[in-house]
């Protein structure tokens, strides 16, 4: 087990490097300047990574049907420790300019979405009370800078039918620091594209089209479970 993850894990910073680290996605296809912007604060699979299009990504297709704006700065590789230019201390001050917390804060969200964590799973167990004190500041922080904003909190996304014990272990970090913060919490986003081999691009690590496509149905179902 620990091979495979060494191995996987070398292989997403590779893929995070190659990718670039500051890709970026906003999209046009809502022009109501005031209709209500929804930002993400996620990994590739938020980013779309796999996907033909950015367009049909889960989080594009989320926007476009609940008449959103959609900003967002996902960047491969990242985790709440993984990849990441910033160590979170609780004061926005202390965020690079680049991380994704200060540029979400700057664009004044009414929704925060965190789909967070997957890629911190590689980092662990030697990292563990550094991922969890991350989550935590990163939450309240945000919190703390948005209190007027609705905060979705979803499981952290997972790739591969087998499980590390790290998954449930991040899963229930995040799941307590979104109570704490009083965020929506949306469960069982690890198990989503479970079981289908179909769903994977080709690279075996992200969704494809159809994993995307399958991803925005589950994610528009537990939003509307919300009243959202």
């Amino acid at each position: 087990m620990v091979a495979f993850v060494a191995v996987v894990s070398v292989f997403l910073v590779m893929v995070a490097i190659m990718s670039g680290r500051h890709a970026q996605e906003e999209n046009t296809t809502v022009t109501d300047p005031d209709a209500p912007l929804a930002a993400f604060y996620g990994d590739s699979y938020t980013l779309g990574t796999g996907a033909s299009d950015p367009a049909l990504r889960w989080s594009s297709v989320i926007a476009a049907e609940r008449g959103w704006r959609e900003f967002n700065p996902s960047v491969n590789g990242l985790g709440f420790v993984n990849n990441r230019s910033s160590t979170p201390t609780g004061d926005l001050a202390d965020y690079a300019a680049d991380d994704e917390v200060p540029q979400i804060v700057a664009q004044n969200p009414d929704i925060v979405f965190v789909t967070m964590g997957l890629n911190d799973n590689f980092s662990m167990p030697a990292r563990a009370a550094d991922i969890e004190k991350a989550i935590d500041l990163d939450l309240t922080t945000l919190r703390a800078q948005l209190p007027d904003a609705r905060f979705i909190v979803v499981e952290p996304f997972w790739y591969t039918d087998e499980r590390p014990d790290s998954v449930e272990q991040i899963i229930g970090w995040v799941k307590a620091a979104a109570g704490e913060i009083g965020a929506d919490y949306i469960p069982d986003a690890s198990h989503w594209i479970e079981g289908h081999p179909e769903w994977m691009a080709g690279d075996g690590l992200h969704p494809n089209d159809e994993g995307y496509a399958e991803m925005s149905r589950r994610m528009d179902d537990a939003l509307t479970a919300l009243g959202i």
